[in-house]
């Protein structure tokens, strides 16, 4: 599944899973910051959200997760 980043059809993959009755997942590019919710729609709202923030430059220091093509 994906969600959309913007209203340009940006599409960002997330990985997702349900425990203990709340929703869990973060975006493929940044593992290293989850969200939760109740339920499949509120994380994906949260996803965006999250994106948003992680893309803006606001926050100092955002690990992410690139590929390194080597010969």
């Amino acid at each position: 599944m994906h969600i959309l980043a913007n209203a340009m059809e940006n599409r960002v993959t997330y990985i997702y899973w349900q425990h203990d009755g709340m929703w869990l997942g973060y975006l493929q590019e940044f593992p290293d910051y989850w969200t939760q919710a109740d339920d499949p729609s509120e994380l994906q709202e949260n996803l965006k959200d999250l994106y948003k923030e992680l893309t803006s430059g606001d926050i100092p220091d955002v690990r992410r997760v690139a590929k390194l093509w080597v010969s």
